[in-house]
């Protein structure tokens, strides 16, 4: 469960004169209702609609807020980051920027490598103070609730670290936090290339002591040829399961090892980055209701050119979310604001699709879609309220941001 160190509002308030973008499923498109009003008792939405609407037993003794015509969506939701890491990796940006190639970055002491050597050397406290401000430029911009994923220290200790370092984000912070154990990311160091001695190491020891210390709310993995194949990682998601944990997939980021279905077969909250899914994939996440999360920082970063394949799942029938996959190493992106016109201008997908996807498709794809990412009544009055004239310029803007004013729990 999502840890926060503060305390929904107490009493009741409510936020008139706006323009509402509920995101609700009971409305179509952006779920849009004009001249409306939200109320909140206790930190939970009670009322969302027209304010000519509002029950008079809300307002008798409300703390009103005049929200001046703006725009109110829910807050919006970040659901796919390695958001805890220790140092960055510009030096080897710079390196590639001269010609350098993957092999000698690797040579150099860059890759993943890196960022493994500077979390397992930074300590706990070192590492919520670095990650403090990347998690604060994403509040900036009206995030409300995030996820945050280890994969970096690759060893019981360190991914228990950083993972407990994650949660603590939820206490320094207004908001919540989602985290995912990701100790199937890479091969550390120290397992001299033999993945399936790591794979049992991660599946039989590291995640249950994980799992024991409550620290991960999902499990997660990386399916690729540099990373772990499809018969490892089922070893990972098959003890996830009996442990009660559900599961989430990097896949088919660079190839096509048959990812999508992967995550489709263990019923997974969602598959991530997925540029290579073919129409089977696509197919079964649709079937599985697994959540497509789209990641368009990691595609510009690393100049990919095989983009996701957007209609097949408008075809399909599959949920899409959008995040910023921020990490040092591919995506060192901490604007969800930008990463929604990456979605839009890159892969062509609507400003609807954009908005959904990091609202109620996002949480979706948190497994927390009955608790928030929509203005619906029995849901956190977790809100963003903006100086705009349409929805459309926080996907059409680069570089402005329009948050008015961020809500979490109804503060």
């Amino acid at each position: 469960m999502a840890v926060t160190g503060r305390r929904a509002a107490v009493g009741t308030r409510i936020w008139r004169n706006a323009q509402l973008a509920t995101m609700s499923p009971a409305l179509p498109g952006l779920g849009i209702v004009e001249h409306g009003a939200i109320a909140a008792v206790d930190g939970k939405i009670a009322f969302t609609g027209p304010e000519a609407d509002l029950p008079a037993g809300l307002a008798a003794n409300a703390d009103m807020v005049d929200c001046g015509e703006r725009w109110i969506t829910p807050g919006l939701i970040d659901c796919h980051t390695h958001l805890v890491h220790a140092g960055n990796r510009a030096g080897e940006f710079e390196m590639r920027l001269a010609g350098a190639t993957y092999e000698e970055v690797a040579k150099a002491g860059g890759g993943i490598v890196s960022s493994v050597r500077a979390l397992r050397a930074a300590n706990e406290d070192e590492l919520v103070r670095q990650t403090l401000p990347r998690l604060d430029a994403l509040i900036a911009e009206g995030v409300t609730t995030v996820e945050v994923k280890s994969g970096y220290g690759l060893d019981a200790d360190n991914e228990a670290k950083s993972l407990r370092a994650a949660r603590r984000l939820g206490q320094e912070r207004a908001v919540s936090v989602r985290t995912s154990f990701l100790g199937a990311h890479a091969l550390p160091p120290e397992a001299a290339g033999d993945k399936d001695a790591y794979v049992a190491k991660v599946a039989d020891d590291m995640l249950p002591a994980i799992a024991a210390q409550g620290l991960a709310d999902a499990v997660d993995g990386f399916c690729e040829g540099l990373a772990f194949s499809p018969e490892q990682i089922s070893r990972v998601f098959d003890k996830a399961k009996a442990l009660g944990l559900p599961v989430k997939l990097h896949a088919d980021q660079l190839s096509n090892l048959g990812g999508a279905a992967l995550a489709a077969r263990y019923g997974a909250l969602s598959a991530d980055h997925l540029e290579y899914t073919d129409e089977h994939g696509a197919a079964a996440m649709a079937k599985a209701g697994t959540v497509a999360v789209i990641l368009p920082g990691a595609y510009y970063f690393i100049r990919e050119t095989k983009k996701p394949p957007i209609q097949l799942f408008r075809d399909a029938g599959v949920t899409m979310a959008v995040a910023t996959d921020c990490n040092p190493g591919t995506s060192p992106l901490t604007s969800l604001l930008l990463t929604m016109n990456m979605a839009a201008t890159l892969f062509s997908m609507t400003v609807e699709e954009c908005l959904l996807g990091v609202t109620r498709n996002a949480a979706a794809a948190l497994d927390i879609a009955g608790e928030t990412g929509t203005l619906e009544a029995g849901k956190w009055a977790d809100l963003a309220i903006w100086d705009i004239e349409r929805p459309a310029e926080l996907v059409y803007r680069m570089g402005f941001n329009p948050l008015h004013q961020r809500v979490w729990r109804g503060q």
